[in-house]
């Protein structure tokens, strides 16, 4: 990255709380990625991850990503999310918010600097409300709907969108003693036989750079691609699942396919 991209990045990272670097390894790398980085599928953790959105994905298309996490062991999480962002046009008093956070998800080839504003939620209240026993809008808080209600579509609540997903996750770290970083392994199982695997790393806006270099070399060093096609997670699952609506027949596939969706 050179020239005017790379001057935008750094600016952005100047008002970013953090960098995630992040690199997805071609299909048929896969195997031979996990066997180099010493990966034991065994230790990773059981994730669902469910996506909001309409059928034909009007809340990604205005920025906004509504998504809700089951976690293995432990309570899930919500977040909403807005991306692009420029961070120092975001107003004050949200950007103090304890629960809200600027990153930049930086990758081979591209960039975006998103702001989220998450949540704690518990397992079983997230199948209440994936099965339409609860409402949607419980998963949220109240500061997330408020900013939801903010970036969202003018008329879009978040108990009119449908229900993405899910798409089950494994993820584990590599062990300390095999890089100085933490690093991040997290493979997307998708229904039709589809595999994103992706490997990630946190810094500072201050050693994003010198991070990415080290990294990059000890992936290299292991014989692992850096130059492949990238893959977008998010994208990838809402067009699968958005298309599945789209197709169904009956209720799920109109505009407003929660609209026989209990309401408690």
């Amino acid at each position: 990255m050179v020239g005017d991209d790379l001057v935008r990045l750094l600016e952005l990272m100047k008002g970013a709380d953090s960098v995630e670097l992040k690199l997805t390894v071609p299909e048929e790398s896969h195997r031979s990625a996990l066997a180099a980085l010493g990966v034991d599928p065994l230790e990773a953790q059981i994730r669902q991850v469910f996506f909001f959105d309409t059928p034909d994905l009007a809340l990604n298309a205005a920025g906004v990503v509504a998504r809700v996490r089951r976690i293995q062991g432990r309570d899930g999480d919500s977040v909403v999310k807005l991306r692009p962002v420029v961070p120092d046009q975001i107003p004050d008093d949200v950007r103090r918010s304890p629960t809200f956070g600027v990153e930049v998800d930086a990758m081979p080839g591209g960039y975006v600097c998103s702001a989220s504003l998450k949540g704690t939620v518990r397992p079983a209240a997230v199948l209440k409300s994936v099965s339409g026993e609860k409402r949607l809008s419980k998963l949220f808080s109240s500061d997330q709907r408020a900013f939801f209600r903010t970036h969202a579509p003018d008329g879009l609540t978040i108990d009119d969108l449908s229900v993405l997903g899910p798409i089950f996750v494994l993820k584990l770290k590599l062990p300390s003693a095999t890089f100085r970083r933490r690093i991040v392994v997290e493979m997307w199982l998708y229904p039709d036989g589809a595999r994103i695997l992706e490997l990630s790393t946190k810094a500072s806006p201050e050693e994003a750079l010198m991070v990415a270099i080290e990294v990059r070399q000890f992936l290299e060093d292991r014989g692992i691609d850096t130059s492949g096609e990238q893959q977008t997670k998010t994208r990838t699952a809402l067009e699968f699942f958005a298309a599945e609506l789209r197709s169904a027949p009956g209720p799920a596939a109109s505009p407003e396919p929660t609209s026989t969706r209990k309401r408690s």
